[in-house]
């Protein structure tokens, strides 16, 4: 570009320098012909060094210009000899290229290309000096069949060719020797085309090489498969052909080693199957073309039964499966006879299970109705054996309150010392008999545990100190869920026990809470109990070596346990023999809010106004005397009979009485509730009444207390039925 503009300033200045020679001229002709005849030389004279002047200016630029031009003529000099050296190193960069290199111009004719890419296209060696067109060396390279593709088709080849050179992207091509060339193009700013020719045969055969392994390990590990497998299979190609199989179809087939000769192409495998093996089902082998479903067939090859399954495979071919089922019919056919045999023996035992199942019904029923005998029997065993307890308990009171001598008095003392043991003792085998047969059913609900523990603190915290033991309860702020009187119970027997059998020290019981349970455990600093006597302590009448001599009748235990596994609460021992024992409960914990309130005590009757006679109705004589006895010891008239209807309740009932004190169980099925309606109809008033019964079942206690009456159980204890009456006395 410099170049041409140093020619083109030379050349205008050169055509300056012309005109002014040619105005130079004319002036000097001009001045040498013209002649001033009025005397003009002189100005003729000046004009011409005027004009001088004017040359010697233009001379003087005209050397100038020159002198502009010699330097513009070095630069273009020193610029053509940078540009062929830089030609020179392109040149030698572009030939250190392993790869083959060619630059087309926007014309799309080559005008660049490296030693190497003549190499690759030997065929342009001798047209290259006079820069051809792409389109002229594809139609060289088609003419000559330079790759495979313009080998199998020109025409075709050509045209993919130029579409992919006017693209200017990557591609493979496959030279007819066998080599696989890899062509880059990329377009230059000024519209032409850089092509970059890399030989990767060498990559592509590793590729193959690689494709050729793991085809050689699948096929490996498809000979694996099929040998681990224990029916028989094999594959054959799209040309019908036997490609694979494993040893257990040459088995099934009986042809040995040398399966090719007699099994190499399909047609042979069907022959064999057919004539050999006596296939009886010929469509079990049968080719089928395209793809379609598994189909599986049972036959028979000569006398084994067998299942074939045949696929058609997505290259053409086929695969087929032999499976042996003839032990697998056996089997069943063995299992079906096995299954007969069941079923005969199923029938029989059905029968005598429905037998059995009569005679367990009636045993059922027996056992229910000795259960209910056992529960009648306990009705009737508490109220007659209490009766003469609770007789003798009245007369021995009676006698207590009167005046007597030391001796006689230290009798009474022991009579009814010995009268609270069988009493306790009768307690407590009631309560075990009626755990036992279920007469006893909880009612669970939230309770809160301070109030038992007080009422446990109350009850025996005087007993604790009469022994000169510490006794400590703790207020939890606990609630439990349980049956409030059973829980009173356990927890009852527990203390009693531990302050009966502590001869110093302290009884302690505390409440822990773990997660959603509460452990209550009664400790105390007594003898303890043997590690082999701990596993019998809770069985009836059972009475320790180092307690035998302290009073006892070994039932309290037996109640803790029995009523723990009614409520579902679990039961542990923990002793030292020497250092005491720790008996605990575990019971689930509640939330306060869930707590039900205390159900309300019974309904109490409205005394009647003014004073009057006790009246006691019981069928048993002998307790009638006791009650009289004991009543007039303490000061009240008292009036007995054996039923409402005795003319003597009618004459006091009409004098006016103060009190009721009825047996629950009177003469002719007559209950202790419906005596007290008929006396107080009698009466005309809602007189006092309170049941004395020997019966402690639920369902009178809750009947008793629906009617708004008072209970006392049998045998009654002095201080109770006083409590009641000055409760009574108290209330009118």
């Amino acid at each position: 570009m410099a170049t041409a503009i140093a020619a083109d300033e030379v050349a205008r200045l050169k055509e300056q320098v012309r005109k002014l020679e040619a105005i130079n001229a004319a002036l000097m002709d001009r001045v040498e012909r013209s002649s001033d005849l009025h005397a003009g030389a002189f100005s003729m004279f000046e004009n011409a060094l005027t004009l001088e002047a004017m040359v010697r200016a233009r001379t003087a630029e005209l050397e100038e210009a020159m002198g502009k031009l010699a330097t513009i003529n070095a630069q273009i000099e020193a610029a053509h000899h940078d540009a062929d050296a830089a030609r020179a190193r392109l040149r030698d960069a572009i030939e250190s290229l392993s790869d083959g290199f060619a630059l087309f111009n926007a014309e799309d004719r080559l005008v660049m290309c490296n030693t190497a890419f003549l190499d690759i296209w030997p065929e342009f060696r001798d047209i290259v000096a006079r820069q051809p067109t792409f389109v002229e060396l594809v139609d060289l390279l088609a003419r000559h069949g330079s790759t495979l593709g313009s080998l199998v088709s020109p025409e075709r080849w050509k045209q993919e060719r130029l579409a992919r050179h006017n693209d200017a992207g990557a591609h493979v091509q496959l030279l007819a020797d066998g080599r696989w060339l890899q062509i880059n193009e990329l377009r230059t700013s000024e519209g032409g085309t850089v092509g970059i020719y890399t030989d990767i045969t060498s990559v592509k055969a590793e590729d193959a090489r690689q494709r050729a392994r793991e085809l050689a390990e699948r096929n490996l590990a498809l000979q694996s498969t099929l040998d681990t497998l224990s029916e028989g299979a094999c594959l054959f190609g799209p040309n019908q052909q036997l490609q694979a199989w494993n040893d257990e179809f040459a088995n099934m087939l009986r042809v040995g080693r040398d399966i090719a000769a007699h099994v190499g192409t399909h047609a042979d495998f069907v022959a064999h199957c057919v004539e050999q093996c006596q296939l009886d089902r010929p469509q079990a082998v049968e080719w089928r073309e395209g793809r379609g479903p598994r189909i599986s067939t049972d036959c028979m090859l000569g006398s084994r039964n067998f299942v074939i399954r045949s696929v058609t495979l997505a290259t053409g071919g086929m695969a087929f499966a032999f499976d042996d089922v003839t032990d697998r019919i056996r089997f069943q056919k063995s299992m079906t006879e096995v299954a007969e045999t069941l079923e005969r023996a199923v029938r029989e035992r059905t029968a005598e299970l429905v037998e059995v199942n009569r005679q367990l019904a009636d045993a059922k029923d027996e056992a229910e109705q000795a259960n209910q005998s056992k529960t009648r029997f306990l009705a009737a065993a508490s109220h007659d054996l209490l009766q003469p307890l609770n007789a003798a308990r009245l007369f021995v009171s009676a006698l207590h309150e009167k005046r007597l001598a030391a001796s006689t008095r230290g009798l009474v003392g022991q009579a009814g010392i010995a009268l609270d043991s069988v009493e306790d003792m009768l307690e407590s085998l009631f309560e075990i008999s009626r755990l036992d047969a279920g007469a006893i059913q909880p009612e669970v609900r939230a309770i809160s545990l301070d109030r038992i523990l007080s009422a446990l603190k109350v009850e025996f915290a005087p007993l604790a100190r009469s022994r000169g033991l510490a006794f400590a309860v703790p207020e939890t702020g606990l609630f439990v869920s349980s049956d409030v009187q059973m829980l009173r119970r356990v927890l009852q027997n527990l203390v009693s026990n531990a302050i009966r059998y502590t001869a110093e020290g302290s009884v302690t019981v505390t409440a822990q809470a773990d997660g959603g349970r509460v452990t209550v455990a009664v400790t105390d600093t007594g003898p303890g109990i043997a590690a082999h006597e701990q596993r019998v302590v809770f069985e009836e009448f059972r009475r320790l070596d180092a307690t035998r001599n302290i009073p006892g009748h070994g039932l309290g235990l037996a109640i803790v346990r029995r009523s723990c596994a009614k409520l579902g609460h679990g039961v542990t021992l923990e002793s030292v023999p020497g250092r005491g024992s720790t008996f605990a409960i575990t019971l689930p914990i509640a939330e306060a809010r869930e707590a039900a309130t205390a159900p309300p005590g019974p309904r109490r009757s409205k005394p009647a106004q003014g004073g009057g006679a006790i009246l006691v109705i019981d069928n048993d004589e002998t307790i009638l005397a006791g009650m009289r006895a004991l009543l007039e010891n303490w000061g009240h008239a008292a009036i007995t009979a054996v039923g409402p209807d005795h003319p003597d309740v009618r004459a006091a009932a009409a004098a006016g009485l103060s009190l009721i004190l009825a047996d629950y169980h009177l003469a002719d099925d007559l209950t202790g509730d419906q005596a007290v309606a008929r006396v107080r109809a009698l009466h005309g008033g809602d007189l006092p009444a309170a049941i004395i019964t020997a019966d402690r079942s639920e369902d009178v206690r809750g009947q008793l207390a629906a009617a708004g009456l008072p209970v006392l159980t049998k045998p009654v204890k002095p201080a109770q039925l006083r409590a009641l009456l000055r409760r009574i006395a108290a209330a009118s």
